[in-house]
């Protein structure tokens, strides 16, 4: 059996597996969790980080506004399940070093958020001239310091690892365009100081037979470090008859050289099944943003956006998501 190396995490938010349910992944019965007008402003909450914090949870959520502007907010629960999302957008200041035009504001959306060493590192996709991958942190959520952007742009799904590789801040990203981007594979890249990205290698990109990763692929929740490799759960993109669809599979990455694919699975592990997930302003989605995980026991609880208009949970262990990646191999 693989073991999570983390933390112990008893007040995880959990369901088990449903009897006779034969698929890797399944969904909290009372979904979706966080419904689009949760707060007063808001046309749709979706594809967001979560976090432990304080014995509760924490959280940077994507909520686009009524005139569908793009932006990031802060949120707080006791239980990870209920959640009370602050009613104004997360408002950094530059960090120290940073030229206050760091700070300029296009939109923001599709955050992730890791503890590194001593604080809450936070990455989106953020308006510049294009999108690139925002970077900033936190100490407790109420204060936020905004850094350089980590590319130039046209870049997205900015993932850090929850650790230094080889002493350097790591990162996993997809590159893109100013569009919707019929195209993208999973790059990796190294920092000594969450300025200077560079050492950039190549992961993997889409399937010529997987249809469900045939169009793109792009790099999920932060990777979960266990004693197999970092296990990397990312979405994959179909593009169908009536549009791209979006479910999300896994992959084992070497411990030391992250961009070394050790496995990968042929089948997704999850996508767009129910009415939520079906319907809203982006039908068919399933787009996951964070997980929470409790190395005792091996669970994961996975967040995802759903149909690009609310966030539902799911839940997982790490033998179940490697189980069926080795029962449906994708050659690497």
């Amino acid at each position: 059996m693989a073991k999570i190396i983390g933390n112990a995490l008893p007040n995880i938010p959990w369901q088990d597996k449903p009897q006779g349910y034969d698929k890797p992944v399944w969904r909290y019965d009372h979904n979706p969790i966080i419904p689009r007008d949760l707060i007063p402003t808001s046309n749709s909450i979706f594809n967001s980080a979560v976090v432990p914090f304080e014995g509760k949870f924490a959280g940077v959520f994507r909520c686009d506004n009524r005139s569908v502007e793009m932006d990031i907010f802060a949120g707080f629960s006791d239980d990870g399940i209920n959640w009370k999302i602050n009613h104004e957008p997360i408002e950094f200041q530059p960090a120290p070093g940073c030229d206050p035009c760091v700070t300029r504001k296009e939109y923001r959306y599709d955050p992730r958020v890791c503890w590194i060493e001593d604080r809450y590192y936070i990455t989106w996709c953020n308006g510049f001239h294009g999108p690139t991958i925002g970077v900033g942190y936190t100490y407790d959520f109420k204060t936020f310091y905004q850094m350089e952007n980590a590319s130039l742009p046209y870049n997205r799904n900015g993932v850090m690892f929850p650790k230094k590789i080889n002493g350097n801040f790591a990162m996993l990203s997809r590159p893109s365009d100013t569009g919707h981007t019929p195209f993208g594979d999973i790059f990796y890249s190294e920092s000594p100081d969450m300025t200077y990205w560079g050492k950039h290698r190549y992961v993997f990109g889409t399937s010529s037979h997987s249809g469900w990763q045939s169009k793109k692929v792009g790099p999920g929740p932060i990777p979960i470090e266990t004693d197999e490799g970092w296990l990397m759960i990312y979405h994959g993109v179909l593009t169908s008859c009536n549009g791209f669809v979006y479910r999300f599979g896994v992959a084992l990455l070497d411990h030391e050289k992250p961009w070394i694919v050790k496995e990968r699975g042929n089948f997704y592990v999850f996508g767009p099944e129910e009415s939520y997930e079906l319907t809203g302003d982006v039908p068919n989605v399933t787009f996951p943003c964070a997980t929470l995980t409790d190395a005792d026991t091996g669970r994961i609880t996975i967040y995802y956006g759903a149909a690009d208009t609310v966030t539902g949970m799911a839940f997982t262990t790490v033998d179940e998501l490697l189980s069926y990646m080795r029962k449906y191999p994708h050659e690497v």
